[in-house]
C-alpha cells in the first residue's frame, strides 16, 4: 500500500523537508503548495495581468494557487497541515477544513502554544503532532504497522 500525502501550511521553516527526508524508503508520494512566498503572492498578476488594488492582486494569486491546492488535497490519502509559530495561517486552517470536509485523513502539526486556538481543527484531525518526526512515525506505522524504535 502506498500513500499520497499533501503537505500544507506554514512555508517559513524546513518541516516539509524533515518529513520527506524522514520518510525515505516508505512508499509515499508527497505534494505541496508552491512554497516560494513571492511566487505564491504574485502568480496571479504575473500570469493574468497587473492589479492596481492590493485586494485584487491577492485575490488573483489566491485563485491561481487554489487550483493546485484543491487538486493536491483532493488527490491525497493523507493531508498534513502545519501551523507555524510566527504567522496567523488562515490558509492552513482553510486547507484543514477543506480536507476534513472531503473526508481526508488529517494530521495537524503545531506547537503547544496553539492548542487552544486550534482545538476545533485538532478535533477534526486523526492525529495531532508537535514535531515533524511524529508525522513520519504516524506515516511509517500506517504503512508498515511498526512502532518507533
Amino acid at each position: 500500500m502506498g500513500l499520497k500525502v499533501y503537505l500544507s501550511g506554514e512555508i517559513h521553516t524546513d518541516w516539509r523537508e524533515q518529513i520527506i527526508d524522514g520518510a525515505q524508503g516508505l512508499d509515499i508520494t508527497f505534494n505541496s503548495p508552491v512554497t516560494d512566498h513571492d511566487a505564491s503572492d504574485d502568480c496571479g498578476v504575473a500570469i493574468l495581468g497587473a492589479e492596481p488594488n492590493k485586494y485584487w492582486h491577492d485575490h488573483k494569486g489566491a485563485m491561481v494557487n487554489a487550483i493546485r491546492t484543491r487538486k493536491g488535497i483532493s488527490d491525497a490519502d493523507v493531508v498534513v497541515v502545519r501551523f507555524g509559530e510566527k504567522y496567523k495561517q488562515w490558509n492552513a486552517a482553510f486547507d484543514a477544513g477543506y480536507a476534513a470536509a472531503l473526508g481526508k485523513s488529517l494530521i495537524v502539526l503545531h506547537g503547544p502554544d496553539h492548542q487552544h486556538a486550534l482545538k476545533e481543527v485538532d478535533a477534526a484531525a486523526l492525529a495531532v503532532a508537535e514535531e515533524p518526526r511524529q508525522v513520519v512515525e504516524v506515516l511509517r506505522y500506517v504503512l508498515t504497522g511498526k512502532l518507533p524504535g
